[in-house]
C-alpha cells in the first residue's frame, strides 16, 4: 500500500481495515548484484533497520519490495514529500458521525502488523517525521504516540526501511548524523552492463539484442559530463524504452519518449542526447 499525501493517508486510514493482508504475494523479480539479499535478510533477522542509498530508478523500491516477498512479510510503502508530518506517520483524531476517533497512521499500523515499513525518499518529508523514527530505530523498538499516550512495543518481524538519493542531498534536505548511525546502510548504484541487461530483458520481453543496446546507450550517456543533467538515465528508464519497443514503437523513437525528453527540458542538451541516441542505436 502507499501513501502519497496527507489528505491521502487520512482518506486511506479513514476507510481502510484494521489489519494488513499478511498474505504472502507474488516474489518480483530482482536481479541481485552483490550481496545485498544476503544482508537484507539478516539485518531483518537481527532487528536492524536499513537505509538504502542510491540514484533515481536504480532498484531501491523494487529491492525492497522483493524483500518482502521473499521474507514473507506484508509491506507498507509511503512516498515522502515537503509536507509529509510526524502526525501523517502516526496517526491523528478524526471527526466522524459526531464522535472524535483515533487512525493509526501506515507506520503505526504496519509496528502492529509486524510489517516492513518502508520511506521512500525519507529525506523529502519534514524535519519532524525523521526524529519520530528515532525510538523505532534503536535498540528500544518503541512507537510513542503522544496523542493517545500509547507507547507501542515493535514486534520482533517489524523492520524499518529508509531510502534517498544522495545526488538530492542539500543542507537543507539531508539525514543528520544521529540518524544515518542508527541504520545499517546499503549503497546501490546503476547494475553492471550484464545485469542491466538481464533486467531490461526479463522486466521488458524484448530480445537480447534489444537489451544490449539499450545498455550501451546508457552506458555512453552515464559517461556524458559536460552537459547539466540533474540525472543521468536510470534503468527504468531503460525498461520503460523497452516496452514501447515490445510494442511495436521504433527504438529511436521509444528511446527519445522515454529517456531523452525524460532527462531534459533544454533543447540544446535534448539535441545532445539525441545524437548519442542516433550514434548507438541507427534509425
Amino acid at each position: 500500500m502507499e501513501f502519497s499525501s496527507a489528505r491521502h493517508v487520512a482518506a486511506a486510514l479513514a476507510g481502510a481495515p484494521a489489519a494488513i493482508d499478511a498474505s504472502r504475494p507474488a516474489l518480483p523479480y530482482y536481479a541481485e548484484q552483490g550481496g545485498e539479499v544476503a544482508l537484507f535478510a539478516q539485518a531483518h533477522r537481527q532487528r536492524l533497520p536499513v537505509l538504502i542509498k542510491g540514484p533515481t530508478g536504480c532498484g531501491k523500491t523494487r529491492f525492497v519490495e522483493h524483500m518482502a516477498a521473499r521474507l514473507g512479510r506484508p509491506l507498507v510503502t509511503v512516498s515522502c514529500h515537503d509536507d509529509l508530518s510526524a502526525a501523517d506517520l502516526v496517526g491523528r483524531h478524526l471527526i466522524g458521525d459526531g464522535n472524535t476517533l483515533w487512525n493509526d497512521g501506515p507506520l503505526t499500523r504496519a509496528v502492529r502488523a509486524g510489517a516492513i515499513c518502508y520511506l521512500d525518499e525519507v529525506v523529502e518529508a519534514r524535519k519532524d517525521t525523521t526524529v519520530v523514527l528515532h525510538p523505532l530505530a534503536d535498540d528500544r523498538r518503541v512507537l510513542p504516540i503522544e496523542r493517545t499516550g500509547e507507547l507501542l512495543a515493535a514486534p520482533p518481524a517489524f523492520m524499518l526501511v529508509i531510502s534517498y538519493n544522495p545526488g538530492y542531498q542539500n543542507l537543507l534536505k539531508s539525514l543528520k548524523p544521529s540518524t544515518r548511525q542508527r541504520f545499517v546502510a546499503l549503497n546501490f548504484g546503476y547494475p553492471d552492463a550484464a545485469v542491466e541487461r538481464a533486467i531490461v530483458e526479463a522486466e521488458a520481453g524484448v530480445s537480447a539484442d534489444v537489451a544490449q543496446q539499450l545498455v550501451q546507450l546508457a552506458q555512453a550517456l552515464r559517461r556524458l559530463t559536460d552537459h547539466d543533467l540533474e540525472e543521468t538515465v536510470s534503468t527504468r528508464a531503460l525498461v520503460m524504452a523497452a516496452r514501447l519497443a515490445a510494442a511495436g514503437v521504433a527504438l529511436p523513437t521509444a528511446c527519445r519518449a522515454a529517456i531523452v525528453d525524460a532527462l531534459t527540458d533544454d533543447a540544446d542538451t535534448a539535441a545532445a542526447l539525441a545524437e548519442v541516441v542516433a550514434a548507438v542505436i541507427p534509425g
